[in-house]
């Protein structure tokens, strides 16, 4: 069975084309000649030969591209199915990993509609579709969708509820570290020469944060953090202990006013005995909510650690300190730009209107 070819050109080309034939026209209208057309269009004499010859027998509209000569290879209905099976991923078309590329998706297009598609064809078409080649987010195979959903219609509303009752802030607190060695970014650099930063191979020691991202309707939203080195003495803490999330707690009331309505997840810090007496203890002010497992992006400060980690990529810090310096100074900066914060919460598609 003989397969149709795909391909074709995109809107963008054809539009650049027909430039070019209208600019061939108007000098030909002041009498240059086909080489020197074909030299300052860079394209060849014999396309510039046709179009004089089309320009003289029709004039300028004899000249206009007479648009794509061959009807779509895939319907309006195939396309839509086509995406429908991308969208359910490689693993479900039998491929090991979760990585679509240009001759997978060519060989599904023969194996659902009988239609070959050129490489170059498959691309134009994705393009034309609304596809991109993307780095794609990562998600726990463990996270449960509908119970992410359940969260939002209750426990968010719960947390909602319970601020405006007490007119108090809606807190989001999560965690997070940074090693020696740099998050990697984007960087220019000659083609076929990747660009190598170099790093300190020896050394240990870490920076941990604890930061909490604030948001109450009609007030400046907030961030409040904590920094933690470890160097790796002895008897040093890894990490935060119960007691440095007590003294944050307190330090976020002072700083805020007002009663708390904590979110954040389920790590086992969070949990224990010592940390739960003093939230039972403090109901007076301090209202806790735990967010869904597996659900990072539903936490603004996530957005922030984010930021914080961008501005860290392909540093070659010379020890600990430097690291934590730049972590302050970036942190620092976000405390003063309140509407990065309400964009960390935009990204997670969450609305805190107190109603």
């Amino acid at each position: 069975m003989r397969y149709a070819q795909g391909g074709g050109l995109t809107d963008a080309e054809r539009s650049a084309r027909e430039r070019i034939r209208l600019d061939a026209v108007v000098r030909f209208q002041t009498g240059e000649t086909n080489k020197a057309v074909a030299a300052a269009l860079r394209v060849t004499e014999r396309s510039v030969e046709r179009w004089r010859r089309q320009w003289r027998e029709g004039g300028q509209a004899g000249n206009c591209s007479k648009g794509s000569p061959g009807r779509p290879r895939l319907s309006a209905v195939q396309m839509a199915r086509l995406e429908r099976e991308l969208e359910r991923g490689p693993l479900a078309h039998g491929w090991v990993d979760q990585r679509w590329t240009l001759a997978r998706i060519k060989n599904l297009i023969g194996r659902l509609f009988h239609v070959s598609y050129t490489v170059e064809g498959t691309w134009r078409l994705l393009k034309r579709h609304g596809w991109s080649w993307q780095q794609p987010a990562r998600q726990a195979i463990e996270r449960d969708d509908d119970a992410v959903e359940l969260w939002k219609e209750g426990g968010l509303a719960a947390g909602k509820s319970t601020a405006a009752a007490c007119n108090g802030w809606i807190v989001f607190e999560d965690e997070a570290g940074q090693s020696m060695t740099p998050p990697r970014a984007r960087t220019w650099g000659r083609i076929g020469r990747t660009p190598v930063v170099h790093v300190r191979g020896r050394g240990s020691g870490r920076v941990s944060m604890a930061g909490m991202s604030c948001y109450k309707p009609g007030e400046r939203s907030r961030l409040i953090y904590a920094i933690r080195e470890y160097t790796g003495r002895k008897d040093q803490p890894k990490g935060f202990g119960w007691r440095d999330f007590r003294d944050l707690l307190v330090r976020a009331r002072i700083q805020l006013g007002g009663p708390i309505v904590l979110l954040w997840d389920n790590v086992r810090i969070h949990l224990t005995a010592d940390l739960r007496k003093f939230i039972d203890a403090n109901t007076d002010w301090l209202t806790v909510f735990q967010l869904p497992t597996y659900a990072p992006d539903l936490n603004p400060q996530e957005g922030v650690w984010s930021l914080v980690k961008r501005d860290l990529g392909n540093l070659a810090a010379a020890d600990l300190n430097q690291i934590t310096r730049a972590v302050k100074r970036k942190l620092k900066t976000l405390q003063y730009r309140p509407q990065v914060i309400d964009g960390c919460l935009a990204g997670t598609g969450l609305v805190l209107d107190f109603e």
